[in-house]
C-alpha cells in the first residue's frame, strides 16, 4: 500500500466521526479496501474475539504495536465499529501493497446447508496464487459472514451454515489473513435463482368506469413486484379470464426502478346495461424458466350513464271499464323499465294532458303506473277514451317515452229507452178519424236507448189499451207503426187513452212508457134524429101570426158542423104548411097566418132538420097541428030547404032526415 493510502487510513481511524481523508485510486486494493470498509454494519460479529493481532510498521525509524483485545470487539456500537475498522487498518497497514490477493467466488442462493463454496487458498483465473492456510478471518463489518458462513481457519474452506437469500442479502465480504502477514480480500457474490414469484400489493383491486368511457383510456393499476432480478424480475402480464368481450387490454411500460409497472385500457365501448361488472383475473410472469407467476383479481364496476330511456312493455294497451265505476277504480297498469340504474334507471309516469284526457277523466300513479278513475264516467257520452301515458326517468337529462291507452268504456243498464211518437194525422196530434178502415197508420213510433249506440236495437216495443181496436205492426224491428185493426165510431168511443212500452235488453231490464189519449174526429156519419116521427101540438084559429105553436130539436151524434141542425119546413100545399114558419136555429114553430079551423082544423107540418156536414145529412119529423075553433061562426045549414017523405008504418026513433050544419 502507498504511503499516502495508508496516512489516510491512520486519518480514518485517528478520527473516525470526521470526514474520510481523500484517497486517490493509486491501486486497485486501495479502491476495494475503502468501498469494504466504508460499507454501513449494524456491529460487529467475530468468534476470534480478544485474538491478538501484531504488526511491525514501519514509519521512519519507529516501530509501533497495536492489540485488539476481547473488550475493544464486544463493547458498544461505536466502539464495535471503531475497533474492527481499527483491525482492518491496522492489517493493510503491516502489509504492503504489492502483498494483498483478491479472491472472488460466487454461490447460487437456495444451496443446501453446508454446500462448499470455494477455498481461499485457490486463485482465480488470471489471478497469483494466494498464501496457503491457516487464515485469520476477519469479515467486514456488517456482511453478517460470520452468521450465513463456515470458514475453516486452516483449511481455508467456505462452506453455507444457512440457506442464502440473495434478496436479503446479495454478497459476503471478509479478509483472510495468513501467518506471512498478507492480505486476502474474499468477496463471495450470491447469484440471484428464480426464487420469488411476481407479487402483486393486493389480491384485489376494485376499480370503476363510466360507461361511456372512450376506448383506449387507461387506468393505472398496482404493478407486480418481484425480488428477483433481470429476466427472473416481472417481465409481462396478462388477463386470464372474466375480459367479456375483449373489453379492455393490458399495456406495461418498466422504469428506472426496474418495476414493470401496469395500465388497464379501455379495448371497445363499455355498456353497463350490457355488462355492468368485470372480474379479470391478471397475471404477472416472471422470466424463468419454468417461469413464476403471480395474480391479482381486478374488479370493475361499470357506472351508470343515463343513455337509455325507459321502455313500456307495451306501445298499445288496452282495458275497458263499467260507466258506473266509482272515482279511484284501478282500470290497468302500464310498466316500463329502464335498464339504467339508480335515479337514471327510476321511472315516473304522467298522463299527457295535452295531447289526451283533457277532462282529467282518469288519472295515473306516477310511481306504480295504475291507471284510475278520477271522474265519473258515462258511456252515452264517451264511449273510448284515448290516453298517451308519459314515462320519464330521473336522471340530470331526463328520458322519456310515450305510449298509448285505449279505455273502452262498458255501458252499464242505466238509461230507460225513449220512445220517438209522431201521430200522422194532417196536426201531427193524437187523432184518427173514425172512418178510418183497418189497416190504416195512426202513428209511428221509434225507440232510443242511450245505453246502445245502435239506435232501437235490444228494444222491444209493446202497445197496451185501445180495446183492440189499434195494433203495432213493423217490417225490420226498427220502425214500430200503430194501425187501425178494427172499425172505429166516434160517436161510441171519441177517445182511446193507449200506452206504449219499450223494454231494454239490460239485466235488469229498464223500461219506458208513453201515455196519449188518442182522439177519433168525427165524420158525418150520423143524420140529425128526431125524438119522436110525429108530434102533436094546438093552437087557437083567433092567434095571431107569429103565434108560437109548437118547438122541436133534433140530435146529431155528430160534433162539431157535422152536428149543426138547420131546421126548415117542408113546403105542402095541401097540409097548410105555409101557414106556419119554423126558426131554422131554434125549431120553433110559429104560425105565419092566420089558421082557420074551418077551412083545415088539424094542418100537418113536415120539419126537416139538417146538419152542417158534407155532404149535409137530414131527417123529418110530422108535426099535426090542431086549430082549435072559436065561435066566429053561426051555425049554417048545407040547404035552406029540405024536403021529407015518411011511412006511415015508419017506427019510432027511426030517422028519416039528416041535416048538416
Amino acid at each position: 500500500m502507498c504511503e499516502q493510502c495508508r496516512l489516510g487510513e491512520e486519518g480514518d481511524v485517528g478520527d473516525p466521526s470526521g470526514p474520510a481523508s481523500p484517497v486517490p485510486p493509486c491501486c486497485y486494493c486501495c479502491r476495494g479496501r475503502l468501498r469494504d470498509i466504508t460499507t454501513p454494519t449494524p456491529a460487529l460479529n467475530t468468534r476470534r474475539a480478544g485474538a491478538r493481532v501484531t504488526g511491525a510498521v514501519a514509519k521512519g525509524s519507529e516501530r509501533h504495536d497495536t492489540t485488539v483485545n476481547e473488550r475493544t470487539v464486544r463493547g458498544p456500537y461505536r466502539t464495535q465499529s471503531r475497533a474492527a475498522m481499527l483491525a482492518l487498518l491496522l492489517v493493510f497497514v503491516i502489509c504492503p501493497a504489492t502483498c494483498e490477493y483478491v479472491r472472488e467466488f460466487e454461490v447460487s442462493e437456495g444451496v443446501a446447508i453446508g454446500t462448499n463454496i470455494g477455498y481461499i487458498g485457490d486463485s482465480n483465473p488470471g489471478q497469483p496464487l494466494p498464501p496457503p492456510p491457516p487464515y485469520l478471518i476477519v469479515p467486514v463489518p456488517g456482511s453478517a459472514v460470520d452468521s450465513d458462513l463456515r470458514i475453516e481457519q486452516d483449511t481455508g474452506e467456505i462452506k453455507t451454515k444457512v440457506v442464502l437469500d440473495r434478496e436479503l442479502r446479495s454478497s459476503y465480504s471478509l479478509v483472510a489473513i495468513p501467518h506471512s502477514g498478507e492480505n486476502i480480500r474474499v468477496l463471495i457474490k450470491v447469484k440471484d435463482e428464480n426464487d420469488n414469484a411476481p407479487t402483486f400489493p393486493s389480491a384485489v383491486m376494485n376499480i370503476e368506469f363510466p360507461e361511456n368511457t372512450p376506448r383506449d383510456v387507461k387506468r393505472t393499476l398496482a404493478p407486480a413486484r418481484d425480488k428477483d432480478l433481470g429476466i427472473f424480475n416481472t417481465q409481462r402480464y396478462r388477463i386470464v379470464s372474466g375480459n367479456v368481450n375483449n373489453a379492455f387490454r393490458l399495456s406495461s411500460h418498466r422504469e428506472r426502478d426496474s418495476v414493470l409497472y401496469l395500465d388497464l385500457q379501455i379495448n371497445g365501448f363499455l355498456d353497463r346495461e350490457t355488462t355492468a361488472f368485470y372480474s379479470l383475473l391478471i397475471e404477472a410472469w416472471d422470466g424463468g424458466s419454468p417461469p413464476l407467476k403471480g395474480s391479482m383479481t381486478v374488479n370493475i364496476t361499470i357506472q351508470d350513464v343515463n343513455d337509455n330511456q325507459p321502455i313500456f312493455n307495451q306501445s298499445r294497451y288496452f282495458a275497458t271499464v263499467p260507466e258506473n265505476a266509482t272515482i279511484g277504480t284501478s282500470v290497468l297498469q302500464v310498466l316500463a323499465t329502464d335498464t339504467d340504474a339508480g335515479n337514471n334507471g327510476k321511472i315516473t309516469y304522467s298522463i299527457n294532458r295535452r295531447q289526451s284526457d283533457r277532462e282529467n277523466m282518469f288519472q295515473i300513479d306516477p310511481k306504480s303506473g295504475v291507471i284510475s278513475v278520477n271522474r265519473p264516467l258515462d258511456f252515452e257520452t264517451k264511449e273510448v277514451h284515448e290516453l298517451v301515458v308519459v314515462a320519464r326517468d330521473n336522471g340530470d337529462q331526463p328520458l322519456e317515452t310515450t305510449a298509448f291507452v285505449s279505455i273502452r268504456v262498458i255501458d252499464v243498464n242505466d238509461n230507460q229507452p225513449t220512445i220517438n211518437l209522431i201521430f200522422l194525422s194532417d196536426d201531427a196530434t193524437p187523432k184518427i178519424s173514425e172512418d178510418a178502415q183497418p189497416g190504416e197508420f195512426v202513428a209511428r213510433i221509434s225507440v232510443n236507448d242511450p245505453d246502445s249506440k245502435e239506435e232501437y236495437a235490444n228494444v222491444s216495443v209493446t202497445l197496451e189499451g185501445g180495446e183492440g181496436h189499434f195494433d203495432l205492426t213493423t217490417q225490420d224491428s226498427i220502425i214500430y207503426l200503430m194501425v187501425v185493426s178494427r172499425p172505429l165510431d166516434r160517436e161510441l168511443k171519441p177517445n182511446y187513452t193507449l200506452v206504449v212500452f219499450a223494454t231494454d235488453m239490460g239485466n235488469p231490464p229498464l223500461h219506458a212508457s208513453r201515455k196519449f189519449d188518442l182522439q177519433v174526429t168525427d165524420m158525418n156519419d150520423n143524420a140529425p134524429e128526431f125524438d119522436q116521427t110525429v108530434y102533436y101540438a094546438n093552437v087557437l084559429e083567433v092567434a095571431d101570426p107569429g103565434t108560437s105553436v109548437f118547438q122541436l130539436s133534433a140530435l146529431d151524434r155528430d160534433e162539431g158542423n157535422n152536428s149543426v141542425i138547420t131546421y126548415s119546413i117542408r113546403d105542402t100545399p095541401e097540409t097548410h104548411s105555409n101557414w106556419f114558419k119554423i126558426d131554422s136555429r131554434t125549431g120553433l114553430i110559429t104560425t105565419r097566418t092566420h089558421v082557420d079551423c074551418e077551412t083545415e082544423p088539424v094542418p100537418q107540418i113536415t120539419v126537416i132538420a139538417t146538419d152542417s156536414g158534407s155532404p149535409a145529412l137530414s131527417s123529418s119529423a110530422t108535426v099535426k097541428v090542431t086549430i082549435r075553433d072559436v065561435n066566429d061562426n053561426e051555425p049554417i045549414f048545407d040547404q035552406s030547404f029540405y024536403n021529407v017523405s015518411v011511412q006511415e008504418s015508419e017506427a019510432v026513433a027511426n030517422c028519416i032526415l039528416k041535416v048538416s050544419v
